[in-house]
Parts: structure tokens; sequence; C-alpha cells
């Protein structure tokens, strides 16, 4: 019984180790990538004209801040038949009519090409939204390619969820599928775009992803983030996934539904069911978020720095920062109808700027990054981490409570003269330093 269990443990860290070298083998990432950020951009809400033009006017304070991955949502027209019809409805970005066309809504097809040939002269990369799940009603593939649709037994299109304004395109009808692929091919031709960020895209075939994901290669090393939190994806050839498990794991942490250890333990669980060459985005804020389940601050609180600091520093992170997080927006964005950020005088600017130079500036923050978690003297409420790689070193310790809390790290990696970032001094620190961390308080040391 013995023998058996062994040689079925055996087999299974050998499976294991096959599909990790799949994984890292479809997984090679941009050179530029490690290191990187996104930007998700909401044209929409981001001007009272929401205009590419009026958008364009904030690529310098961007590239200052740190900026490097600009996601602009769907920029595709938008399907009438379906709305909701109020006066002011606009409907939704995800409703695609016309797969190759600008939304008027923001301007001209070659408002967008010179937009993007500004933004790569800036050193930005350029990715759209993409939905490949699911188009418009009033689509023109609906009269003139049924075929492309999924269909009830009566012959009825089908539309995804709740989601009544589209219908469920077909993967098994092979027109389909190279007219998507085509479709993608025309941005990157065109616009000459640097990659996706795909929509729902768990509800799509894995052999659909391959097969597309390797078309555009061909043409040019894109880069692929999935709307999605399942490890297959990265098999299929994206190079980032969502982080909502961790999300949702913040969330009941602020909320205290959950003790720190076991938010650590499920930090575990998520980095272990990934692949190491995976990149996450965390986040704490983003369209959907934002607009339906509330903004940064109405789920952290006076933690939303704290939150913030920990999605871009942990172990795999490509992280998100949300349009307004800089200023900070402090309302919901109404998702159907035009509500404009309200820009003022981008106060959290400079948080962001620090942190995304220091991704930048230190490899130990890169994605693929090592990370360890130190030991502390008060476990309950601070969780400090440190990430290495190639001589580099940066160590994060946060107090994860509302209240004020001591501790001291008995770990020797600790021990040095590193940077306080947000201090902007060098600090003596050893085994038995205490140290003393406001409520919901954080420090970031760069060990240079």
């Amino acid at each position: 019984m013995k023998l058996k269990l062994l040689l079925s443990a055996a087999c299974i860290m050998a499976l294991h180790c096959v599909n990790a070298q799949k994984l890292a083998k479809r997984s090679s990432h941009s050179s530029w990538s490690k290191q990187s950020n996104v930007y998700e951009v909401n044209l929409r809400q981001y001007s009272p004209s929401g205009s590419i033009k009026e958008f364009q006017k904030h690529l310098p304070r961007l590239k200052k801040m740190g900026v490097e991955i600009l996601w602009f949502m769907p920029i595709t027209p938008i399907g009438v038949e379906g709305r909701k019809m109020t006066a002011d409805e606009l409907g939704s970005y995800y409703a695609v009519k016309n797969y190759q066309a600008i939304n008027p809504e923001h301007g001209t097809l070659d408002d967008f090409k010179k937009m993007v040939k500004k933004a790569h002269k800036m050193g930005f990369k350029v990715i759209t939204d993409w939905v490949a799940n699911h188009s418009a009603l009033d689509n023109h593939w609906v009269k003139q390619h049924p075929n492309f649709y999924v269909k009830d037994s009566t012959g009825k299109f089908i539309s995804p969820f709740d989601w009544s304004d589209v219908y469920k395109l077909n993967y098994k009808d092979r027109e389909l599928r190279d007219s998507m692929i085509q479709s993608m091919r025309f941005w990157i031709k065109e616009a000459e775009i640097d990659g996706f960020r795909c929509d729902v895209a768990e509800e799509v075939p894995a052999d659909f992803w391959k097969e597309c994901i390797d078309s555009l290669k061909k043409i040019k090393d894109v880069y692929m983030l999935a709307e999605g939190n399942k490890a297959w994806l990265h098999e299929a050839g994206f190079d980032q996934t969502y982080a909502w498990d961790m999300m949702h794991t913040m969330t009941d942490l602020y909320a205290k539904k959950i003790s720190l250890k076991k938010f650590d333990s499920l930090l575990n669980a998520s980095i272990a069911s990934f692949p190491k060459n995976a990149y996450r985005l965390y986040f704490t804020a983003n369209h959907d978020e934002n607009s339906w389940n509330g903004t940064e601050f109405e789920k952290y609180g006076d933690a939303y720095k704290t939150f913030a600091v920990f999605t871009q520093t942990i172990y795999q992170s490509v992280p998100l920062i949300y349009s307004g997080q800089e200023e900070p927006n402090k309302k919901r964005l109404k998702f159907f109808v035009k509500d404009p950020i309200q820009w003022g005088k981008y106060a959290n600017a400079d948080f962001y700027t620090t942190l995304l130079t220091l991704r930048k500036s230190n490899p130990a923050l890169s994605a693929d990054a090592a990370y360890k978690k130190l030991s502390t003297s008060n476990e309950k409420s601070i969780f400090s981490f440190i990430r290495e790689k190639d001589g580099h070193k940066v160590a994060v310790i946060i107090n994860f409570s509302d209240k004020e809390q001591k501790c001291t790290i008995n770990d020797k990696k600790i021990t040095g003269n590193p940077y306080n970032v947000f201090l902007y001094t060098n600090e003596n620190v050893d085994t038995k330093h205490q140290f003393v961390i406001e409520p919901w308080g954080f420090i970031i040391y760069d060990y240079k």
C-alpha cells in the first residue's frame, strides 16, 4: 500500500512539473513588462467630452507619475438595441456593435492612432479592452452571420448571464474564430496597439485563446491581460490574470471578517495555485468594483493607501491604478451614463509616483522577484515580507489594524541601512529594532 501511495504521489508531482513546464513555455513575457504597471482609462468619464483628444492632454502628468501600460476600456461602437433607453443612456462599453471601428463618442480612428503614436514616443504601452465572449444585439454579425452565435433549442439567440443587451458568441464555429482573430489583428496593424485586456476571458474556450494569441504574436509581441482568476489562462498564453480572490480577501481583512493569519494562508494558497512566472493584476479599484461594489474608500476606509501599498509590492504583481485614484475620486462612477471625474489637485499623485518609481528602479519589485514572509513579534496585526532579485532588496512592513502597533522582526534580512521611501531618509535597522507603526501605517525599505 505504501509503495502504491508513493508511486501515486510521484505521478502527481511529475504531472505537476509537466504542467508547470507547459505554463512556463507559453508565458514568455515581454522584457519591459516585469517591473511595469497598468493604468485603466475610462474615456467616457475621463473628461466632460469623453474624447481621445481630451485624454491625450493627461499623458504628460501620467508619464510623470510613472504610468507605463495604458489600458483603454472598449473604444468600439456601442449597440443601441437592448439599451434601457433612458434619456441620457449611453449603453455599455461591452456591447460591441462593430469590432473594427471607433465609438464616435470618443472621436475618430485617426484620433486614436495619433494618440497611440504620441503615447509610444513618450514610452507608454497601449492596450485596449476586447470583448470576445459576446457582441451587441445589433452587431452586423447577427444578421450576416447568425452561425456566429449560440442558440437555444428553439433557435433563439442566448444572452450570457443577465446581460440582455448582448448575445453570446459561438466558438464551435470556425468562421467566427477566424473573424474574431482578424478583428484583433486589425487593431495591432492599423493602430499599432501593444495588446489587449480580454473581458470575461474564462468564458471563452482555452483552445481559441491559444490559437488567437499565437496568431497575434506573429505580428507583435503583444501583452495579454485576462479578466479571469484561473491558472489555465496562463497556459493559454496570457501574461497576466486578475487577482480577484485576493481583492475579496483584502476586503474581508479590512472588514474584520478574517484574521491576519487567515489572510496570509489565503495569500499563500493563491500564490501556490499559479505558475511561478505568472503575472497577477492586484488592485484596490477598477471600473466594475467602483461602479457596482463601491469606491476604495467605501471598501477600505482609512486603509485605502495601506492596501494600495500591498498591491504594488506583493509577489507576482503588475498592479493596476484606475482612472481617478490619483485625484482621489471618491464617488462611484455611473456606468451607463455620463458622470465625469472631477479633477482637481491630484492629491494622491505623489503617493503613486513614489510607488511606481520604486517599482521601476528596483528589480526586487519585478513580478518574478523572490518573496519571503518575515516573522514579526506581532503576528496578529503586522504583516511583513521581503522581495529580492539580483542582489537588490525591498522590505515591506504593514500595520493591518486600526490601532498603533509595535513589533520587532527577528530576521537578518531586515538588517542594514535602508532608505525609507516615504520618509525620504535612511534608517539603521537590525533584528532588535522596535518598529512603531501608526494605525493602517506602512514602511517600505529600499536596500540600495
